[in-house]
């Protein structure tokens, strides 16, 4: 289980970042969790004093509702009608004594019972903290209801029991509807509390930010766990788990990597009687991985319809992505961006790329992780690999320099251009469209990725895919089309390996069908006005031209002429153009024979051509 055991590196050594809250690109705020705890989303914080009295208690804004809370393993993982208890923070049903008074309800199993039961072995033991026993000494009260409906947070009906569900026949009782019904989608009851232990005359952490309650947490749960085997992923003699963590992509994810609890199914029967014997895996390292798991996928993973894309190194975790595109390094590149600078490109990328790469230790590993779930409670890995810094570094490099293409976007309505590779999500874009759903983007992504990180060639469906809709430009805006053109020779030329520089002394047939498609387009274009932006014959013709291509030519041919006559003298240089290519075309191969993909190749570069000269 190598990805286990360097999710667990990469958890050692990052510790620094535990309790260390941050944002990421999405605006959500997220951490390394320590071992023994899991996050929630809290709707009521309590504030009790040193002494254990009630103080205060107050709405959660739902920005700042991410709780780090203490968990067991069975209550990290339960569902249904299971009763296990969050160690400290947890929901009315739980935490307050008085709920069966405010509820009306019985209980097969008395919750605060048992809360208060696994609560106190935690105070009385060697590692108790402050702010546990002041928040026990409180809770032990049992009038956390009476308390929260005391200062309007919850709302009782005209029995004096709690509101199940918002109704406007409750207006007679409240001017408006209360607060707490914004933050709970259900059930006041199941709004869950966070303690606070407030004290004027000094600033108390926060329980759920207090590194000191973390570590008092973890020493004490340890004591806890005493079934020890060999770790299948440390080697150690450890205390075992069989429950594993959830909540991996996001708050609400239920999808597990590792689960053995089908005992009646097909998870392992047939093969083991026993889940343990399939794979034993410590609590220690299975909480270290999947936190740190966690931490990756919040601050650098990148998710696409579940699908989690993820690099990082063990000791370094950010790294450049292979799937964007080549401007990740403009800033440390200084070339200007023309195709006679092609060489001078790929020397000035993998300087940049170099630079990076020697900036990292030389022990750093390289992690990519694909990861998806097939259900709601089972997830798993669809590709990982492990490797040496330098030979990924050696691999982004080749993907970015060799065989590379220009290619442009459009930025504050000024269309900018550079060398090198696109972004996947082009890729995704050009084979597919820009309508194209999530789940296609993701699997394209799922299959680009080894043809960048192993070197595999490009899949010939993708290409075809790209190929048949660069080839019908009119199916599609005039932007999304140039794009499109791009990527596709990028994609076509990792096998035909020619440059963007017009290959004049090219004679291959589709080559050079091309090339006069691209002069037709030019000739026509430029006897067209200023303010005309229609599309060119040579353009609306292009998807029958592909399939056609001589039979197709004679139709563009007399499109062309009233063009040709509107020029005059300049269009003699076009005709010049045709003339030579024309030359090059043995006149067996003047026929209506399928065009492959290197007529894009000629088409664009003998347009690029044109229109630098125009330029110049």
């Amino acid at each position: 289980m190598p990805w286990l055991l360097n999710l667990k590196e990469t958890y050692n050594a990052n510790k620094k970042e535990i309790g260390v809250f941050k944002k990421n690109v999405y605006g959500n705020e997220f951490t390394l969790i320590p071992i023994g705890h899991t996050t929630q989303t809290s709707h009521i914080e309590v504030n009790v004093t040193k002494d254990g009295e009630f103080h205060s208690a107050e709405i959660i804004d739902k920005n700042y509702s991410t709780t780090i809370i203490p968990a067991t393993v069975d209550s990290a993982s339960r569902s249904g009608t299971a009763v296990y208890p969050y160690p400290l923070h947890d929901n009315i049903k739980y935490t307050a004594g008085d709920y069966v008074h405010f509820s009306g309800k019985n209980q097969k199993v008395n919750h605060y019972e048992k809360y208060m039961s696994q609560l106190k072995k935690w105070v009385d033991s060697p590692y108790s903290h402050p702010s546990i026993k002041a928040i026990y000494t409180y809770l032990k009260k049992g009038s956390l209801i009476e308390d929260l409906v005391k200062t309007k947070i919850l709302c009782l009906d005209d029995e004096g029991k709690l509101i199940e569900k918002w109704n406007k026949k409750y207006l007679e009782l409240y001017d408006e509807r209360p607060e707490i019904f914004s933050v709970v989608t259900d059930k006041q009851e199941n709004a869950f509390i966070r303690f606070n232990v407030h004290s004027p005359n000094e600033l108390l952490d926060k329980p759920w930010r207090d590194r000191s309650l973390f570590k008092s947490y973890t020493q004490f749960y340890s004591t806890q766990l005493i079934d020890e085997d060999i770790c299948y992923v440390t080697g150690e003699k450890l205390p075992v788990t069989d429950k594993h963590a959830n909540k991996i992509r996001h708050a609400g994810d239920k999808a597990k990597l590792i689960s053995g609890n089908d005992t009646s199914g097909f998870t392992f029967r047939g093969r083991f009687s026993k889940s343990e014997e399939v794979a034993s895996i410590s609590y220690l390292a299975s909480q270290k991985a999947h936190n740190a798991l966690r931490w990756l996928i919040n601050k650098q993973g990148r998710i696409i319809d579940g699908r989690v894309f993820l690099i990082w190194g063990n000791n370094k975790v950010d790294l450049s992505l292979p799937w964007e595109n080549s401007l990740i390094f403009s800033s440390e590149m200084d070339v200007e961006i023309d195709v006679s600078t092609e060489e001078k490109f790929a020397k000035e990328f993998s300087k940049a790329i170099d630079g990076y790469k020697y900036s990292l230790d030389s022990n750093v590993k390289i992690n990519i992780l694909v990861i998806d779930s097939a259900t709601t409670g089972r997830m798993g890995v669809l590709y990982y690999r492990n490797m040496e810094s330098k030979f990924y570094f050696n691999k982004v490099k080749e993907w970015h320099t060799k065989h590379i293409w220009r290619h442009s976007f459009l930025k504050e309505n000024n269309r900018i251009f550079y060398l090198g590779a696109p972004a996947t999500s082009d890729i995704a874009i050009a084979a597919y469209g820009s309508h194209a759903s999530d789940k296609i983007k993701k699997g394209l992504m799922e299959r680009i990725l080894p043809c960048i990180i192993d070197g595999r060639k490009i899949p010939k469906d993708i290409v075809r895919s790209a190929f048949y809709r660069a080839s019908n430009p009119i199916s599609m805006e005039n932007w999304e089309w140039e794009n499109t053109l791009s990527v596709t020779c990028f994609l076509i030329n990792k096998e035909e390996k020619l440059g963007v520089v017009l290959d004049r002394n090219n004679s291959d047939r589709d080559y050079l069908f091309g090339r006069m498609l691209a002069v037709a387009d030019a000739l026509e274009r430029s006897a067209m006005g200023p303010n005309e932006s229609r599309t060119t014959n040579a353009i609306r013709y292009m998807n029958s031209f592909s399939k056609h291509p001589a039979r197709t030519w004679a139709i563009i041919q007399d499109a062309i002429q009233p063009y040709q006559a509107k020029l005059g003298k300049r269009s003699i240089y076009f005709t010049k153009i045709i003339d030579e290519i024309a030359s090059k075309m043995n006149i067996e191969d003047f026929n209506d024979k399928p065009l492959s993909g290197k007529y894009l190749l000629g088409l664009y570069s003998q347009r690029y051509e044109i229109f630098k000269k125009n330029d110049d």
